[in-house]
């Protein structure tokens, strides 16, 4: 990731230690199953959140753009993205 240090410390206060992008996988087929055809997965999100962050200017403009896509969770901890 070329985004600054201060963006990665604000993407590691929501994807903790363990989340490290796998660069160049595609990701897997959706099966097509009637209730998970919509269903936006963690590893999607995920990968969102990473691609905002590195064309994040610093951590405000990322908390923003998360923000306005949905991608930060809400009160509950699930992302509106995945309601």
């Amino acid at each position: 990731m070329n985004g600054s240090l201060e963006v990665r410390q604000f993407l590691m206060r929501y994807e903790g230690e363990s989340g490290t992008a796998s660069s160049g996988t595609l990701p897997a087929q959706r099966n097509g199953a009637a209730g998970d055809a919509n269903r936006i997965t963690d590893d999607q999100v995920r990968r969102a959140r990473l691609a905002v962050a590195s064309s994040a200017m610093d951590a405000d403009d990322c908390t923003q753009l998360l923000d306005m896509l949905g991608l930060l969770p809400g009160p509950d901890g699930v992302t509106p993205v995945q309601r």
